[in-house]
């Protein structure tokens, strides 16, 4: 019986911990200064940014979080403090044209 009373107790804890998780929306840089957002992606490596009501990309610190027939682009994005701040690079296919992507 006391198996079964922690194996319940800790299906609630996970699931009280996942609703959490869930309820945590994606770092948006308008809430953000240009040197916190620069940073978080330095910091991550790799990371989904908001980027306005419903807008997000993902932004990489280096070629090493690319697959390897992309290239890094560098993005600039707004920030709480600046309109176009550089925040660090994204992926792109190195071949084709954009509409073959």
């Amino acid at each position: 019986m006391r198996i079964k009373s922690f194996s319940a107790a800790a299906i609630c804890v996970a699931s009280v911990w996942s609703a959490g998780a869930l309820a945590q929306g994606r770092p948006d840089t308008l809430r953000m200064s240009c040197a916190t957002a620069g940073e978080l992606v330095r910091r991550s490596g790799a990371i989904v940014l908001g980027t306005g009501p419903n807008l997000y990309d993902r932004y990489v610190s280096s070629h090493a979080f690319c697959q390897r027939d992309e290239e890094t682009v560098p993005r600039w994005l707004a920030t709480g403090d600046v309109p176009q701040c550089f925040v660090g690079y994204g992926c792109e296919r190195r071949y084709g044209t954009p509409a073959d992507r």
